[in-house]
């Protein structure tokens, strides 16, 4: 099995650094509510994701909800896969109302280090009811061979043998 995922030990600094910032901001704009709200609410987030494979391709899955599908770039550079995106906060809906925001908005990017046995060329995406398919294909290369040993014609040469020499 081949490992695609990224090992990032400092994320978590990361997201608490980056609610300190969005927290300095709401501080710091404190004369425009507004925008300091929209601010607190906004953040960046990591979708989650399922990646698997079998002989033939490599499937990534990310859970994307919300998310309209031209609001999310796909993008293969060198052996690295990027998935970015944003989701927006609605507008429309009254801040005033709101009890509990749970839901993240905001900007994402995941990047996923590919395997020699991917074939750049042969990627499609498909986005259906909040989930990101990409299907990486493997080069013919890397694709398992099967061969057929044939153990009942090697029985008949022995058997053909045998009669000759008697």
């Amino acid at each position: 099995m081949t490992l695609m995922t990224r090992w990032e030990p400092f994320r978590e600094f990361s997201v608490l650094q980056d609610r300190l910032n969005q927290m300095n901001r709401f501080f710091r704009e404190s004369h425009n509510p507004e925008a300091s709200e929209e601010a607190l609410m906004t953040t960046t987030f990591a979708p989650p994701v399922d990646i698997y494979e079998d002989e033939h391709a490599i499937t990534v899955k990310m859970e994307v909800p919300g998310i309209d599908e031209k609001d999310i770039d796909v993008c293969i550079d060198g052996n690295t896969l990027s998935v970015r995106g944003e989701r927006k906060l609605e507008k429309d809906e009254k801040e005033e109302n709101y009890r509990r925001i749970e839901r993240q908005y905001g900007s994402f990017t995941r990047s996923f280090t590919l395997p020699s046995s991917v074939d750049p060329t042969q990627v499609s995406a498909h986005y259906e009811q909040g989930v990101l398919k990409v299907n990486l294909a493997k080069k013919a290369e890397a694709k398992p061979k099967q061969i057929k040993i044939n153990v009942g014609s090697q029985k008949v040469l022995e058997a053909k043998a045998h009669t000759k020499a008697a």
